[in-house]
């Protein structure tokens, strides 16, 4: 590896050279649909971070929780306590399916969901929002997935960020999307029996 300050001055900015044309291309904004998903860790903790992006730079928002019950966690708690004027906050879902193993309630506290998601979107006034485990609804079928791709196509105000995350993505909602992630689990510690734990998980 050559350490000679010069050569290594003339690469970077042959490479700022090329990024900046690049980047001269790039003008254009719009409001992205934007998936997390994959069965790595870190979907809805990426998702809240562009929340509490969204929060910084005073840009009204919102969250719908689609599965996760009323426990406490982190974010919800520090949205609820200090940014409610800028963030709405509503977790809908009374907890993973394998808890509450009752389909027609699950389909019914979706349903709910989706409302007032529909809701939250159509108001121009939110720049994003988040839909935290949707996509596990849409998986087990608690909504209707050409309902939701249609809603996003045709009543998405132009310029509203919407955040959908969860294992399994649709196919089609990855095509629809403009922006997916999809989280790799490489290593992960409940595999070692230790449980989930305050500040990674929740």
């Amino acid at each position: 590896m050559s350490d000679d300050p010069d050569r290594h001055a003339q690469k970077m900015a042959k490479k700022k050279a090329a990024r900046d044309k690049i980047m001269a291309t790039k003008t254009d904004e719009k409001g992205l649909i934007i998936v997390h998903t994959g069965k790595g860790k870190g979907k809805s903790s990426a998702a809240f971070g562009m929340i509490f992006r969204c929060i910084a730079h005073e840009m009204p928002c919102a969250v719908v929780q689609f599965i996760k019950g009323g426990m406490s966690t982190g974010e919800r708690d520090l949205i609820l306590s200090k940014f409610q004027d800028v963030c709405a906050f509503h977790t809908m879902g009374e907890g993973f399916t394998w808890e509450t193993q009752d389909k027609s309630r699950d389909t019914e506290m979706a349903q709910a969901a989706w409302a007032k998601a529909r809701e939250l979107i159509a108001d121009d006034t939110n720049r994003m929002v988040l839909l935290d485990e949707i996509n596990i609804a849409l998986r087990y079928e608690y909504l209707d997935l050409a309902e939701v791709l249609a809603f996003l196509r045709d009543h998405k105000p132009p310029m509203t960020h919407v955040v959908l995350t969860g294992r399994n993505a649709h196919p089609d909602l990855i095509e629809a999307a403009d922006l997916v992630t999809e989280m790799e689990l490489v290593k992960h510690p409940f595999r070692s029996g230790i449980k989930a734990q305050v500040g990674v998980e929740f």
